[in-house]
């Protein structure tokens, strides 16, 4: 009897020591998905690393605008000549904010190449001369959209289009360091970059971390100015 009485004990104590086990692990799973749904509902905010980056606008400037771009992309061009005046003259101009351009290559060879080579222009001539280059690279983009899939960034047609703006020996200079590959850890820089923020085309733009997601200037504005006051 003894024995029988000890053995519905320890039974009634392994029962409820599952359930207390259970409810531990339900609730540990309630925690779980409440941590998963919180983080999911909060919107992403990106670290960028903006050293060492092309950039236009006052160094005081409360928001910093990045902007993944990639030479051969018709969209970004079409964002250059269209939609950047707008940026510079109410966003830049002003004083609201500073705009950093950051390589996502995407579309071929040609867009590897020319990214590589402006970076390489902004290594040995400054900032100043690779937004030049990086304006003028956009307006010589053929309107072909075939283009896509062609070599029309060579070598030779970088280096023609770098003498429009520049004298022959910062050509030399700039020609003579992109052989020797100087750019390739700032190319990849901006590419991890990219990839960890999951870019998957170009234009994407970035305020102060966030992802922009609308379509229009006053859109941008509007995210610029919440940005500006903390939001």
């Amino acid at each position: 009897m003894a024995n029988k009485k000890s053995k519905k004990q320890t039974y009634k104590k392994q029962k409820q020591s599952s359930k207390f086990i259970f409810w531990v692990i339900g609730l540990i799973a309630v925690c779980i998905i409440g941590l998963i749904f919180l983080s999911n509902g909060k919107e992403q905010v990106a670290a960028f690393d903006y050293k060492a980056q092309p950039v236009i606008g006052d160094s005081t400037a409360p928001v910093q605008i990045v902007q993944f771009g990639d030479y051969k992309c018709p969209i970004c061009k079409s964002f250059e000549e269209n939609f950047f005046p707008h940026i510079q003259e109410n966003l830049i101009d002003t004083g609201k904010v500073q705009f950093y351009f950051m390589n996502f290559s995407f579309i071929n060879v040609d867009s590897i190449r020319s990214a590589k080579f402006a970076e390489t222009v902004y290594k040995e001539l400054g900032n100043e001369t690779f937004w030049k280059f990086h304006k003028l690279l956009y307006s010589k983009q053929p309107d072909d959209l075939k283009y896509e899939k062609m070599d029309v960034f060579t070598d030779k047609f970088l280096e023609e289009t770098l003498a429009e703006i520049a004298d022959s020996s910062d050509v030399a200079k700039v020609v003579k360091a992109f052989k020797a590959n100087t750019s390739e850890k700032d190319w990849k820089k901006d590419m991890s970059t990219a990839n960890s923020l999951n870019v998957t085309g170009t234009p994407s733009i970035f305020v102060n971390g966030k992802k922009f997601a609308g379509n229009t200037f006053e859109d941008l504005e509007q995210m610029v100015d919440e940005a500006a006051k903390g939001k």
